[in-house]
């Protein structure tokens, strides 16, 4: 019984990889990383990124700093996203199954925009560290927009700890996402 449950199971699990290897080559998605001259480092600024910083005191965080990162949202980054994640749901992928769908059309990974968020979380001064983050998702944004993630210190928890309001917003200004997040900040490494 063990033997045939195991090779059921074996058999199952090797089908939904081989699915979701179909999925990805039906939506021309590559799934290996083609090595580049550019790679990115990190303290890099792409033509399409636009950055904004509002620090009350250089290189010292206090309540009321906040930082905005904002970028387009293509397509190209979404297959990406499905293809480094697993996640192939048609909802991102297929642009004629998705306009049936409440949203009329393709929008963009979650988690992907929740993405932006650390993002911005990376132009704070210091190695910044995850601790926490609580999100909600208010409304979709769709492939293509150009989405702005938006962080503000709250509250100073101790000298290395915050809290901060993390917001994602969509073209429209709208928010997207709403959340909070604890990091912690070390000074950073040179």
């Amino acid at each position: 019984m063990f033997r045939a449950w195991t090779r059921s199971s074996s058999l199952l699990f090797n089908s939904l990889i081989e699915a979701n290897r179909a999925a990805v080559a039906t939506f021309g998605v590559s799934t290996t990383r083609e090595t580049t001259d550019e790679e990115i480092a990190p303290d890099s600024v792409l033509e399409e990124w636009e950055i904004e910083r509002s620090l009350q005191r250089d290189g010292h965080l206090s309540v009321g700093d906040s930082i905005r990162f904002s970028k387009p949202l293509s397509a190209a980054d979404v297959d990406g996203f499905a293809a480094a994640s697993g996640d192939t749901n048609p909802i991102h992928l297929d642009a004629q199954q998705a306009e049936q769908t409440r949203f009329d059309g393709r929008i963009v990974h979650g988690a992907l925009l929740s993405g932006l968020i650390s993002a911005a979380l990376a132009r704070l001064p210091g190695d910044v560290i995850y601790l926490s983050q609580e999100t909600e998702f208010l409304r979709p944004v769709s492939v293509g927009e150009r989405a702005t993630a938006s962080v503000e210190i709250v509250e100073a928890l101790d000298e290395d700890r915050y809290r901060l309001r993390t917001q994602l917003l969509d073209a429209a200004g709208e928010t997207a996402i709403d959340g909070e997040a604890t990091v912690l900040i070390d000074d950073p490494t040179d």
